[in-house]
């Protein structure tokens, strides 16, 4: 068996659940790759002081979010879990304390698009929290300790946005990217074109444009567990890089 894909999806705004270019996108991706055993899923929205597991066989679907139209509260993803993949997890993690959580589900991180990639909700999916109180390397770690999981059928993916800033968002009508959210994107992909995982990792000292386009980490830190767990003689490949919404980075990175 060849291993599986990485992703890293900028999943934006909520509402790209209900289609548009990006979710054309995440289509295309299920379309191309054969389907996994089961899914690894790590989530911005699922940020906590803790690393945790979703150890359920069936995991709600989360409408974490307000203000939207009644359409996206009534979607319902209702993927299995896969309690054997937590174990599995547990086991790369060890020593280090893993909480099997049955008090979570699938994000709107997670199920705003992989309900697309997997429409019919047919493949097994576990997600793994991001803990807050650890640095970035930790992240980046974590990645590399779960990659033996692409030789066993699972692919890893994760969910987050490299530039968001909610302050800076325009919500109507669009608007121009801000100077500074498409220079730091475009550093972001220049390091990782170059393969410059520390640059990534120490995100903070490329100054203002970094600090105005990660005010908070937990949507950038998504990116760090697949570059933890890719083969370093992998390439990316960018299936979506647009700047929505003034300020939010668009951009989708695949590995393998």
């Amino acid at each position: 068996m060849s291993k599986t894909p990485l992703f890293f999806f900028g999943h934006g705004n909520p509402m790209n659940a209900l289609g548009g270019p990006y979710a054309d996108a995440w289509t295309a991706l299920g379309r191309e790759i054969e389907k996994p055993k089961a899914v690894l899923m790590v989530s911005a929205h699922w940020y906590v002081p803790e690393t945790a597991i979703t150890a359920m066989d069936a995991p709600e679907t989360i409408h974490d979010f307000g203000g939207f139209p009644q359409p996206l509260f009534d979607i319902r993803y209702p993927a299995p879990g896969a309690p054997w993949l937590a174990e599995r997890v547990a086991e790369l993690l060890a020593p280090m304390p893993i909480r099997k959580a049955q008090d979570w589900g699938l994000d709107h991180g997670a199920w705003s698009v992989l309900m697309h990639v997997w429409p019919q909700a047919d493949v097994p999916i576990v997600q793994l929290s991001i803990d807050r109180t650890k640095p970035a390397q930790f992240h980046y770690d974590l990645g590399a300790k779960l990659a033996p999981l692409r030789d066993e059928g699972v692919l890893i993916a994760a969910s987050g946005d490299i530039v968001h800033n909610l302050r800076a968002a325009v919500w109507q009508g669009g608007g121009a990217a801000h100077d500074w959210a498409e220079r730091f994107n475009d550093q972001v992909k220049q390091a990782l074109t170059t393969g410059d995982d520390q640059t990534l990792i120490e995100y903070a000292a490329l100054g203002e444009d970094a600090t105005r386009s990660i005010p908070t980490p937990e949507h950038y830190l998504p990116l760090l567990y697949i570059l933890g767990a890719r083969d370093k003689s992998e390439r990316p490949r960018f299936f979506t890089d647009a700047i929505d919404m003034a300020s939010i980075s668009m951009l989708g990175v695949r590995y393998g």
